[in-house]
């Protein structure tokens, strides 16, 4: 008889993995708090547009799922940065055709239903809220749509429940169990420019929009009607906050001020500004994130990350591809598979995690800093000139299947690389092998 596998959530990372261990001949019941977005229109707030690279293209290969999603996706080879002047100043992300693919959180989570829906080991469970587990006994105590109150049993539960997670709730309350949680001063709008006349695109379509302005900034992503999903980053506090953005007036001179360019292309500006919830930005880390052989988290359940690296859900995808490699490895030696699990992902997990905060710096602060600009532009050229020796940060974490760990490590490495040829005014040396092969040591 088939093990049974309860699996809480049935966001992305969650639907994923009931798939991988269908695909392995185990019973899944999948558990969604929320109805079946299948049959209901998707509430904004949790950010609609997602930046698909190479680890989530990985796990959804592994599916077949991979072109299906792409060919609705709009790739992006780079940051297209707006300044208040109206000047604009592109920076392509890699190499020649290396893009990251605009893509629909809700049009990738109903693929995703879609698939677990023709597998007969999965069972679907809408409107099903956990609210209490016995890890021990393996049960999953869930309230139903009436108000009801049911309990499934199963051999392992796994935890895909998102940052205010029901199961990791449970966990927190047993022994040695490290939590923390830290909110970022910033939340975040989402908001819109529409689609032009025809469905016209009203800026540049294959890339990444920023208006940088130092303690805040607004980006904007491609959709495949036309449109640009906007999300705004303002502290909660302060000046230039949301605070003081209570009213029309406040918020039509804001935008007028920091964002000129935009304006014109944002007819609904005032209406969503008002209509659009204001949502925080928190980071989750945990340890650990398995109890024996009968529960483990995955996803943002056991580590939420803020979005400014664009890997939250390639992060959480690649969790469900690791913890498959473990079952292939360990088969149903479930406390092997559970630890190995957690100690190859936890290090990497800390990592995008300081990376992604990271990000946020560079974006909103840096990438108007010609210091900045110029290290860019030597990182570029080594990328293209020494492709085998010298890889970007940004390309090991976005374009490889790299452990994060490796490239936030390499990242600093970089850096230190970056500085001793501008500090030795070689810039226009770096084509020169022998001197090159004298700075090699430093990524060592």
């Amino acid at each position: 008889m088939a093990e049974k596998i309860n699996i809480v959530g049935g966001g992305l990372s969650g639907t994923l993995m009931a798939i991988y261990l269908a695909k392995r001949g185990f019973e899944i019941n999948l558990f969604e708090r929320r109805p079946d977005m299948r049959k209901n229109k998707i509430s904004a707030g949790k950010s609609i547009n997602l930046a698909l690279s190479t680890r989530g293209l990985f796990a959804l290969e592994k599916v077949g799922l991979d072109q299906e999603i792409l060919a609705d996706a709009i790739p992006m080879g780079g940051r297209m940065m707006h300044f208040k002047t109206g000047e604009l100043a592109y920076q392509p992300y890699g190499k020649d055709g290396q893009a990251i693919n605009s893509v629909s959180r809700g049009r990738l989570n109903i693929k995703l239903l879609e698939l677990a829906d023709e597998f007969e080991n999965i069972t679907l469970h809408f409107n099903t809220k956990c609210v209490d587990l016995n890890v021990e006994e393996g049960t999953a105590e869930f309230e139903l749509e009436d108000g009801s109150r049911k309990t499934w049993k199963a051999d392992r539960i796994i935890g895909t429940d998102g940052a205010f997670a029901a199961t990791r709730a449970r966990m927190q309350m047993g022994d040695r169990f490290d939590y923390n949680q830290f909110y970022l001063k910033v939340g975040y709008k989402e908001l819109e420019i529409p689609a032009g006349e025809m469905g016209a695109f009203k800026m540049d379509k294959n890339a990444l929009h920023i208006w940088p302005r130092g303690a805040f900034m607004m980006i904007a992503l491609p959709n495949p009607a036309g449109d640009f999903t906007c999300t705004l980053f303002v502290p909660f506090e302060g000046e230039k906050s949301f605070a003081n953005l209570k009213t029309r007036e406040a918020v039509e001179e804001f935008f007028k001020d920091e964002f000129p360019d935009a304006v014109p292309m944002m007819p609904t500006l005032l209406d969503d500004f008002f209509s659009n919830p204001t949502s925080s930005l928190v980071t989750v880390r945990c340890y650990p994130w398995v109890k024996g052989d009968k529960l483990a988290l995955m996803g943002d359940a056991a580590h939420a990350v803020v979005p400014f690296y664009g890997q939250g859900m390639n992060c959480s995808f690649e969790d469900v591809v690791v913890l498959d490699e473990c079952i292939e490895k360990y088969g149903n030696d479930w406390n092997k598979v559970f630890d190995e699990y957690q100690k190859l992902r936890k290090p990497n997990a800390d990592a995008i995690s300081e990376l992604a905060i990271q990000n946020y710096t560079e974006m909103a602060e840096k990438v108007g800093d010609k210091h900045f600009l110029h290290k860019k532009h030597i990182e570029h050229d080594l990328s293209d000139l020494y492709p085998d020796k010298f890889k970007s940060q940004y390309e090991l974490t976005t374009f490889s299947l790299s452990p994060y760990k490796y490239a936030l490590d390499m990242g600093k490495k970089n850096d230190a690389l970056l500085e001793k040829i501008i500090a030795d005014g070689a810039e226009d040396r770096i084509k020169d092998a022998s001197y090159m092969d004298s700075l090699w040591h430093i990524l060592q």
